[in-house]
């Protein structure tokens, strides 16, 4: 469901008072063109309006946030969330590495979370990741980077792409909220495999992306706070 996806984020947690949130340039030009080639965006789209998706712009919150929240619930999630900021309130790899594990596991992380958080802060404090050089790169190139982090999947990589980088074309087919609303919207709810879901996507090029945004809002249609108005 689109709550898997958000609780992953740590969307509905509190936000960084410097955090902008960045609107895709292209999102106008998508919805249209998705309306006129599919006809199950072409109802599902206008249910939405103005609503669209809008980024997170700092890559280590992004990738922090979505570290905090794997696996757990929302709520559990967003308490997390909300005591990191607390103890690092800058939430800078540098803050978080001065932390140390004892006051990150006093936020409620578990011991592997904790191990993935000083890692990632590591990763970016010791420049192991090119974090400056992500928005020049293909989107395989900048997965490859991310998936070389401990508790980074391919699933969260491909989320940064999305919340982060605002790549128009991901098909995260990892996801569960995306193969749902595929199941639900195009099979009448029937189980749908990765290949269904290649198939119907490949209508949505070059902006799978926003049909995939499109498919979590229908599951989910009360935007998550932090992460889509």
């Amino acid at each position: 469901m689109a709550a898997n996806k958000d609780k992953a984020l740590g969307v509905g947690a509190p936000a960084l008072a410097s955090e902008a949130l960045a609107v895709p340039v292209y999102w106008a030009e998508a919805k249209l063109e998705l309306m006129q080639r599919d006809r199950i965006m072409n109802k599902l789209i206008p249910q939405f309006g103005d609503l669209h998706l809008r980024g997170h712009p700092d890559p280590f919150t992004t990738l922090a946030r979505s570290i905090v929240g794997q696996q757990v619930t929302p709520k559990a999630a967003d308490l997390a969330w909300g005591k990191l900021l607390d103890t690092c309130p800058k939430l800078s790899p540098a803050q978080v590495i001065k932390a140390g594990a004892v006051q990150l596991s006093g936020c409620g992380l578990s011991k592997r979370k904790t191990e993935y958080i000083l890692d990632l802060a590591d990763s970016f404090k010791a420049r192991r990741v090119h974090a400056d050089l992500w928005s020049q790169m293909d989107d395989e190139a900048v997965i490859g980077e991310l998936v070389q982090i401990r508790g980074i999947s391919r699933w969260t990589a491909e989320m940064f792409l999305i919340f982060n980088l605002l790549r128009p074309n991901v098909l995260p087919l990892d996801d569960a909220g995306l193969i749902q609303g595929i199941s639900q919207n195009y099979f009448s709810g029937e189980p749908v495999s990765r290949s269904d879901a290649r198939e119907v996507a490949a209508n949505w090029e070059p902006w799978r992306t926003v049909a995939t945004w499109y498919l979590w809002r229908s599951l989910d249609p009360i935007p998550a706070s932090g992460t889509v108005e």
